[in-house]
């Protein structure tokens, strides 16, 4: 539409015979296509965030709108210091929920009582063995009782991993291992060091397994579908043969012709073929989905073909319902009977679905383009990506793609997992090769390096995406060519694109094949990336430049190189604090990363002091209550009881723990199924227009989640109606009020209304003041954020009485010495001196110090924050002679840091992060404005 006025009558009848569809969505757009479309994908991203994936629901105030640290955070998933990789999980996600889909439930009910007596059974119990033919269900068979397990049995934890096809990265023993652990961790909360190396973590493994356990109140079932397919299963999956904790029990499946022979003695739950009875069910739910109807005589002959062991299966008979109800209303079907009865194998009937798909289309050129889809998908280690198929074969139109792609998803050959496209099952991919690859290696070859020079040229336009990490790599080492992997290897984004997913072993094999030991391949790295900053120019080059030193030293501290880890942390440090600024939360992420190194070197006292620095910068950035300061607690407590420090340890544990259990409520599950299910409830209750204290609240967070989500017209209509009824229900003058006066201040100085935000902001602390305790944290976060708005309206005197207020209220929660105060006391005599009232600034400064002298020590950093900007204002008081005292001090607690780091540059978070001159000091306030915190 423009101007309110449709362009053509037939569109204004399509917008009307859609209007009243339940849950269509109508995107308004005059312009040009590529907007439209970008508008159209910002809105189906929208929708499958919030309403199919779920959405964190944090408490928009603890959201500090003045830091925009959470836009350039790094994008690795943290836990503890173990990067996971969310994709993985997400792929485990999606393999569990296409494993459980099934027409019919093929009469499991026999083997759930099985399990379940497994479950009951008591310790100690060996694995349980699923065993069956390919194809025979196993993987439907444990989702479907996966998923009762889950509704009736809430308090046992259930660890499922489903093994794609071999060779892939779902079968890789060392990130089974490493996720199964994590998955445990995080469910019993406990954050500890986690080994990398591939042999050291199937080696501990059942030690964790036992430890873990203890900690958790029920059972715990580990269930790995398909575990044969794990390259080197026997070797890789020891810890089967070892006696099991008491409260665990194991279930894997395996095909009975790849079974290892040792595990053959263990219990075993073998799947039968299918009775008639169920063949009849599968094949007839197939047809009525389409509509089809089959005759009597029709009937009897499947029931007679589907008798012996191979035709007998579930993936067989599916495959055979899907066939006939595909072409039973346009074709034949006393016909495809016959060719059907023909197949007496999976891999053969396949083989007939594949020519019915290019029966279908019209020309030899998309017969071309079929095969090439399916075997360039074949070649590559976890699958294509629809774009991808379209770069490669530019003649290939999104029209018969996308009809292709029907065609072959709905016969069961490709599927998708995590947006790239694979076959559903490894039959499928027998029948491709046998079908087009009978030349054998050389065919094979041919795709690969196809897909060789596709990723190839994506590195040589500088595009290094998690695709081409996973891929090239992978395809060089199949190529059995060392040269080019070694190539390969050296470009850095492509190993820290691998590590920082957590792929810690197959780097490490790549390397281990082009015959480079641990410290040749450091070396050669620190040379790559000295090469790599001398055209590091600018802030953002810079800040990538940080990023890859962190990733090397994080890698050499992996593989216990812990003395050539230093270098590469210290430098990222270094780069950090001079492009980003000093208490930037990259910053904590360096000091934290380098105190890890400490620790392992058993330097306790050097690891202490850059941990506690790490944790002032995360509480300043993020707040007191966020799960980046429980990891620094948590460092701190392991620290700690390494030193045998224990009670100190445990206030901290008890700290982290609080963080990290309202984070997950807060959070729900990894995709916020939960979350979703909570949400459609509440909507329904919402629907009924009741006004409650539950509905404001829920109106609260809805207004929260869209702002999250940046759609701040909508976020603002839901905090308004939450506000509403809190008024109606409870009162204006209530603390819930408030809270909704705080978010929608936040909001409308987001929008740059400060007008606005400013009156709202008032009203909030008016309440709090009147409600809460002088020390509540709700109160000081009001405070807080009216002073820094005041501020930014350049109200400099409006904002004085309030950062007065801001040391109050900090010396009524901790005491008049503790170090918070001396904090709140440097951020008033920063706002003094930009008021030019240096004498007011003077005794707040010195009275920090003092703080600072007693909580830390007479050498700490943050003394030496404080001596330089006291030597600043001496400077400009006129007292040159004791601004050079003072400053030569600051300079000496400098210099001892920098000695205990081991670096040569600017290694710490400091107020300045350039060296400080006194040619410098005309114009302090930049060097004072640093100091805020």
């Amino acid at each position: 539409r423009e101007d309110g006025r449709f362009h053509s009558v037939s569109v204004q009848q399509l917008i009307e015979q859609f209007s009243c569809v339940n849950k269509a969505k109508m995107i308004d757009h005059v312009g040009g296509v590529e907007d439209g479309a970008y508008e159209i994908y910002s809105c189906v991203e929208k929708i499958i965030k919030q309403d199919i994936l779920g959405c964190e629901m944090a408490d928009l105030e603890g959201k500090d709108l003045g830091n925009k640290e959470d836009s350039t955070a790094p994008e690795e998933v943290v836990f503890g210091d173990v990067l996971w990789d969310a994709h993985d999980e997400r792929e485990q996600m999606e393999a569990f929920q296409q494993a459980s889909n099934s027409t019919c439930e093929l009469g499991f009910e026999k083997y759930f009582e099985r399990l379940n007596d497994l479950v009951a059974a008591p310790a100690p119990i060996p694995p349980l063995l699923v065993s069956g033919g390919p194809g025979s269900g196993k993987s439907l068979l444990l989702s479907k009782w996966i998923q009762l397990q889950q509704k009736h049995s809430p308090n046992t934890l259930i660890l499922y991993h489903f093994v794609g096809r071999p060779m892939s990265t779902s079968s890789e023993s060392a990130l089974i291992i490493k996720r199964l652990t994590l998955k445990l961790m995080q469910h019993s909360w406990l954050v500890s060091p986690l080994t990398f190396d591939p042999a050291k973590l199937l080696e501990e493994f059942p030690r964790w397994l036992e430890k873990l356990s203890a900690r958790h109140q029920g059972s715990i079932i580990i269930i790995i579908d398909s575990i044969d397919q794990i390259q080197q299963a026997e070797k890789h999956m020891k810890w089967l043969i070892d006696p099991l904790p008491v409260n665990v029990r194991v279930i894997v499946s395996v095909n009975v012709e790849t079974c290892p022979q040792a595990w053959r003695l263990w219990p075993t739950l073998h799947l039968d073929p299918l009775n008639s009875k169920d063949v009849k069910s599968l094949i007839s739910a197939e047809c009525n989905s389409a509509n089809v109807k089959l005759t009597k005589e029709q009937e009897k002959k499947l029931e007679r073909h589907c008798r012996s062991a191979t035709t007998c299966n579930a993936l067989y008979v599916t495959l055979l319902g899907k066939t006939i109800a595909c072409v039973g209303n346009t074709g034949n079907i006393d016909e495809i009977l016959q060719r059907c009865c023909q197949c007496q194998d999976t891999v053969s009937l396949y083989r007939l679905v594949l020519r019915s798909v290019q029966e279908s289309l019209q020309s030899d050129k998309e017969k071309g383009l079929l095969r090439e889809i399916l075997c360039v998908i074949g070649v590559s280690h976890n699958g294509v990506s629809e774009s991808e198929l379209m770069e490669l074969y530019p003649e290939l139109t999104s029209a018969v793609l996308a009809s292709l792609l029907h065609s072959l998803h709905k016969m069961c050959l490709l599927t998708y997992g995590c947006g790239l496209l694979k076959f559903q099952h490894l039959q499928a991919w027998e029948m491709v090769k046998l079908e087009y690859m009978e030349a054998g290696e050389n065919v094979i070859s041919a795709y690969r390096q196809k897909l060789v020079e596709y990723f190839t040229m994506q590195l040589s336009q500088d595009r290094v995406t998690w695709r081409s990490a996973d891929e090239l790599p992978w395809l060089f080492q199949q190529q059995g060519d060392k040269q080019k992997l070694h190539k390969c290897l050296l470009n850095l984004f492509v190993s820290q694109n691998l590590y920082k997913r957590g792929h810690f072993a197959e780097l490490l094999s790549y390397w281990q094949l082009v015959g480079k030991d641990k410290s040749s391949m450091a070396a050669e790295y620190f040379d790559s990336l000295k090469e790599y900053e001398k055209s590091s120019e600018g802030e953002e080059s810079m800040v990538c430049l940080a990023d890859l030193y962190e990733t090397l030293g994080r890698f050499l501290k992996d593989l216990g190189l812990l003395s050539q880890a230093v270098a590469p942390l210290q430098r990222s440090l270094e780069i950090r604090e001079t492009a980003l600024d000093p208490d930037h939360p990259r910053v904590a992420q360096s000091l934290h990363q380098l105190a890890g190194v400490y620790v392992q070197w058993k330097k306790f006292g050097n690891a202490e002091q850059l941990y506690k620095q790490a944790l002032e910068i995360s509480e300043n950035a993020y707040g007191a209550e966020h799960p980046r300061v429980a990891r620094e607690l948590d460092a701190l407590a392991t620290l700690y009881q390494k030193q045998n420090k224990y009670e100190q340890a445990e206030q901290l544990r008890k700290k982290s723990f609080k963080i990290r259990q309202k984070a997950a409520r807060q959070k729900g599950s990894l995709c916020g199924f939960a979350l979703l299910r909570q949400r459609a409830l509440q909507l329904e209750e919402l629907t009924l227009g009741k006004d409650t204290p539950d509905n404001a609240r829920t109106l609260n967070e809805l207004g929260v989640l869209y702002y999250l989500q940046n759609n701040l017209e909508t976020a603002e209509l839901f905090l308004k109606r939450s506000l509403e009824m809190r008024e109606r229900v409870l009162g204006s003058d209530h603390p819930d009020c408030a809270q909704s006066l705080n978010n929608l201040a936040a909001l409308y100085n987001e929008k740059k209304h400060y007008d606005k935000a400013e009156e709202l902001y008032e009203k909030a602390l008016d309440i709090r003041r009147r409600a809460l305790a002088p020390d509540h944290p709700s109160l000081a976060y009001t405070v807080k954020h009216l002073a820094v708005l005041y501020k930014k309206m350049g109200k400099l005197d409006k904002a004085v009485p309030l950062y007065e207020l801001a040391v109050e209220i900090r010396q009524k929660s901790f005491g008049p010495k503790h170090p918070s105060v001396a904090t709140a006391l440097v951020n008033l005599a920063v706002l003094y001196c930009q008021m030019k009232k240096q004498i007011e600034a003077l005794p707040l400064y010195e009275r920090a110090l003092k703080i600072y002298e007693d909580s830390f020590g007479q050498m700490h950093p943050r003394v030496g924050e404080t001596l330089k900007n006291l030597a600043v204002l001496s400077y400009e008081r006129g007292d040159f002679e004791k601004a050079a005292e003072l400053y030569k001090r600051a300079m000496e607690i400098k210099e001892a840091e920098t000695l205990l780091i081991g670096g040569k540059a600017t290694s710490r978070h400091s107020s300045s992060g350039d060296t400080f001159s006194l040619k410098s000091a005309l114009s302090p306030n930049a060097l004072l404005e640093h100091g805020q915190r």
